[in-house]
């Protein structure tokens, strides 16, 4: 597999999710992305499950096409292998606690006179400055301070989780976009240069129009359940089998749908004649009729016509019924991978399409340290040399 980034080499010292989410796109792309974890206990995403085989496919769905090396970088030894790798890449990848590698020596500071063209890449919970930046987070600690848990869920319950941890994967993606800018900029200049993203930064930026609701209307957004507070009819159904989504985002389509409901009566009706007018009555008349009309429908009957009339629809699928639905599986976004500790397994695919250069799945996530001999040897130790580094545990 050649893809864009092939010829780039990226030393990934990342752990957990962010950040071996942002090297997991590199890899597909093509970079050579060398995956550095601590001798014997490795990533800390091989203990998370589930499990086959007592081998994590978390673990192996974040980290395929990489390369793996295990590095001890507390010591001498570690730290000197690590600034070769350093001397021969185009990017470093980390998300240690903020402040961790320049205490070790290690920081951009240090390794940026190694290699001024290094493209030195953070992810952290709140970036590298600031009153909390030494402060630990995981997902659910960003979601929570963004603002994001207050507007997902139904009104009247509890601040609601975003079910997958979207402050590790929009900020992994985040910094894989970032090194892109930093790596055209180096094109430009021939000089690298820091790369720092925040979770919670991220999750903030994404919070669609609730910041602006606030700043611009002085209104503090609450949540709406599937509903959305800008367009309407904009929601989840109860059908005869499962629920529907369905979106109408223009006054065409709400004359359209209300004729496939046979109620044409609605089309001039004072109280939804306007998109503002439909949102500010939906949850006392507009929500009523449309629940009573879609619950007299399967799944399929719904979806069918409203597709033909040009609408915005699709199923509630289960996470079972999303991996084998065909556009699903058309678009490549289920994958077969053959693995040395699960055997063949099935992974998410590749959401970034290119047409001239696309990437793709190569190669299984490595088991701990399998490329030790083949990198270590590249940087000039001998066969002696590496075994001797594996008895003093330096790998």
């Amino acid at each position: 597999m050649a893809g864009a980034l092939a010829g780039i080499r990226v030393v990934d010292l990342t752990t957990a999710y962010s950040g071996p989410f942002c090297t997991m796109h590199l890899a597909d792309h093509g970079a050579e992305v060398i995956k550095v974890e601590y001798p014997g206990t490795g990533d800390q995403t091989r203990h998370w499950g589930p499990f086959k085989n007592g081998a994590s496919g978390y673990y192996h769905f974040l980290n395929r096409n990489k390369k793996g090396i295990t590095l001890n970088l507390k010591c001498g030894k570690g730290k000197e292998i690590l600034r070769k790798l350093v001397q021969t890449a185009d990017v470093l990848v980390e998300n240690f606690k903020v402040g961790t590698l320049d205490g070790m020596g290690i920081g951009y500071e240090e390794l940026a006179k190694i290699n001024p063209k290094l493209i030195y890449a953070s992810i952290s919970g709140f970036g590298l400055d600031g009153p909390y930046a030494r402060r630990p987070c995981y997902d659910v600690v960003a979601q929570a301070m963004s603002g994001i848990m207050t507007i997902t869920g139904f009104p009247g319950n509890p601040p609601t989780k975003v079910g997958p941890s979207v402050g590790d994967n929009y900020a992994g993606t985040y910094l894989a976009l970032g090194i892109l800018f930093a790596l055209f900029h180096r094109e430009r200049t021939g000089l690298g240069q820091r790369v720092d993203v925040s979770m919670l930064d991220t999750l903030f930026s994404v919070l669609e129009n609730a910041v602006i609701m606030n700043t611009l209307a002085g209104e503090i957004p609450r949540q709406a359940g599937n509903a959305d507070p800008s367009i309407a009819p904009f929601d989840v159904y109860a059908v005869k089998d499962g629920y529907l989504a369905v979106g109408v985002g223009s006054n065409a389509q709400w004359e359209r749908l209300c004729r496939i409901m046979q109620r044409e009566d609605l089309i001039h009706d004072e109280r939804f004649d306007t998109n503002g007018k439909r949102v500010a009555n939906y949850e006392t008349d507009l929500k009523e009729i449309m629940t009573r009309w879609a619950a007299g429908y399967t799944r399929q009957e719904l979806e069918e016509t409203l597709v033909a009339a040009g609408i915005c629809v699709g199923p509630v699928l289960s996470v079972a019924e999303a991996v084998t639905h065909p556009q699903i599986r058309h678009r490549g976004m289920i994958l077969e991978l053959e693995t040395q500790e699960l055997g063949r397994i099935s992974i998410p695919g590749v959401p970034i399409k290119l047409g001239a250069s696309p990437g793709g799945i190569a190669r299984a996530a490595p088991t701990l340290g399998e490329a030790n001999g083949e990198l270590l040897s590249q940087l000039g130790y001998s066969a002696a040399d590496i075994e001797e580094l594996a008895k003093e545990e330096v790998i």
